[in-house]
């Protein structure tokens, strides 16, 4: 209505606190054209906020009458069974994964036997199949921010199982050939640990993720534990290393087939509702470099890496050296190298699933303040809890390293303290990479995360500590000098987590941040009524608002 010039408007007043008034109308002069637009944008704004206000009032007042909220949280959503039946698969296939890395090493020493290998070529196999691994993880990463996991990892998986039975039938003569079946063994690998966790990702959120994470990063200590124990085990009853080594591309056939037949695809951002432009591969690259918890956590990944790709590959055989001086003999007998692996297997199992479980459930806690942790709750826990381990594992390994040659079963257990405090990271690095990347990224991260922790990390290290050992070593070929000369290399890596405990503090002054703006990406310009912005815990309005107010979660 307009009268005498003026244009009639009204304005909500906030100044009172009763509900059931109806505002005051107010009357708004109208001096141009160009002001009663901005006049309507204002009063189009204070709609929305008025209507956000009745929402926030009507969850109040279901809370107060123990109603529920008409919009059930992440964790209470319902979760199809397809979902965990995904998880249980991918479960099992990171099993064999890590089985197979370890099969090798369960066997090294016939391995050495047959091929005529001293310890820097039998650290180089590790090293030629982790730089296959990570030269490849880049290619799977953009492929599964792109195209169909599912049937990514079905022909890495075919890869993968296929290289592994071929290298089984390398005559002695031909120890290049098996070196080179190890590398391509790396690239079917590749093509599975990059995108798994990210399918995980894309099927829950919140805490079942956090809880599914864990599930599936279980498979490292079990499988690696597993593949000592089958590997050395398997190859004593059947009287050689190849049928150690031939039981995990048995069962990737398996495997195979349940991906293909059973396994479903979910959509990127599925579970979050997210809903993200796809980005150019620079563009990924350029973003991620930014993130600085991403980079101090990734480095500090690597050096736990380092550390155990050079203490799984070489305990054992440092404990046979130790064994056959103990004994005042060259070579320990396959029976005393099956007891060893076993006994090595069984603590990698048992220290990595108390690790893994530990680790994920306390950085819970700790982050939501529930449980024990109610009044120390901190949204800095995951990378606090990354750097305890870390830094926890300093002097047990270094215990560990004095006890093996004179009371081994201290020794065993210095040990086991030392692989679980530096398996409390597995499953807190990939859920605090998944909620600080947006869903059509997160496979290119996760591959440059392998990319560089094992470039830097468990590529070089079992080659480089072979070498060290052999260069301390001289030309003396006793037990005793072997022991020695690799207990002296073994204390690099024990250095080399002071910086991972490093970088892992470094990334808490990061991570609140970088976790606010990758939920801001991914529903900030989000119109799709479907999916909302996640509500604030608190409302503050002022009695004249122009624009509606920030309704992102502060973490």
């Amino acid at each position: 209505m307009v009268s005498n010039g003026l244009s009639i408007g009204y304005r909500n007043d906030f100044a009172t606190d009763k509900v059931n008034e109806d505002p005051p109308l107010q009357f708004l002069p109208l001096q141009s054209s160009r002001e009663g637009k901005v006049g309507q944008l204002e009063m189009a704004d204070r709609d929305r906020l008025t209507t956000s206000d009745s929402l926030t009032q009507r969850e109040s007042t279901n809370n107060l009458t123990g109603r529920n909220s008409p919009t059930p949280s992440d964790d209470d959503a319902p979760i199809p069974r397809r979902n965990y039946v995904a998880v249980i698969i991918l479960f099992i296939i990171n099993l064999l994964n890590y089985m197979d890395r370890f099969t090798v090493a369960g066997v090294l020493t016939q391995l050495q036997d047959y091929f005529d290998m001293n310890d820097a070529q039998g650290g180089l196999l590790q090293t030629v199949f982790i730089c296959f691994y990570m030269i490849f993880a880049p290619i799977c990463g953009y492929l599964g921010d792109r195209y169909n996991r599912k049937w990514i990892m079905s022909v890495g998986i075919f890869i993968w199982s296929g290289a592994v039975l071929l290298s089984t039938f390398m005559p002695s003569h031909h120890y290049w050939l098996f070196l080179a079946c190890r590398g391509v063994v790396g690239i079917g690998e590749a093509s599975y640990s990059t995108v798994s966790p990210t399918l995980i990702a894309d099927m829950f959120t919140g805490k079942n993720r956090s809880r599914m994470l864990m599930l599936f990063y279980f498979a490292i200590p079990v499988g690696s534990g597993l593949g000592f124990i089958v590997g050395s085990n398997v190859a004593t009853l059947m009287g050689g290393w190849q049928w150690g080594v031939r039981v995990t591309p048995i069962l990737g056939v398996a495997c195979l087939l349940l991906i293909i037949f059973v396994l479903r695809e979910p959509e990127r951002g599925e579970a979050e509702g997210a809903h993200v432009e796809r980005t150019t591969f620079w563009e990924d690259i350029k973003h991620l470099a930014h993130n600085r918890t991403y980079v101090y956590s990734t480095l500090g990944f690597t050096s736990v890496v380092f550390v155990t790709g050079s203490m799984s590959w070489w305990t054992p055989t440092a404990v046979e050296h130790a064994w056959a001086m103990n004994n005042h003999q060259e070579k320990p007998p396959m029976e005393a190298k099956a007891k060893i692996s076993l006994v090595f297997g069984v603590i990698t199992c048992l220290a990595g699933l108390l690790g893994v479980a530990f680790g994920s459930m306390t950085a819970q806690l700790w982050r939501d303040g529930k449980g024990c942790m109610t009044r120390f709750k901190n949204p800095r826990a995951d990378p606090y809890i990354c750097a305890i381990g870390s830094l926890a594992a300093v002097p047990l390994l270094f215990i560990a390293l004095q006890f093996i040659p004179t009371a081994i079963g201290l020794g065993w257990v210095f040990v086991f303290c030392a692989v679980t405090m530096m398996c409390l990271n597995w499953a807190v690095i990939v859920d605090m990479l998944l909620y600080i990347v947006v869903p059509t990224r997160r496979a290119t991260a996760s591959a440059f995360q392998i990319l560089i922790s094992h470039l830097l990390g468990d590529a070089a290290s079992p080659y480089v500590i072979g070498l060290i050992s052999d260069k301390l070593r001289g030309s003396d070929p006793s037990a005793a000098a072997r022991f020695y000369s690799l207990q002296h290399a073994l204390y690099i890596p024990n250095f080399v987590l002071i910086f991972s405990g490093a970088f892992f503090l470094i990334a808490t002054f990061f991570v609140v941040g970088d976790r606010r703006r990758a939920k801001e990406d991914m529903h900030g310009m989000d119109d799709n009524p479907a999916h909302p912005p996640a509500a604030p815990d608190t409302l503050e309005t002022s009695p004249v608002v122009a624009s509606p107010p920030n309704v992102y979660q502060t973490f």
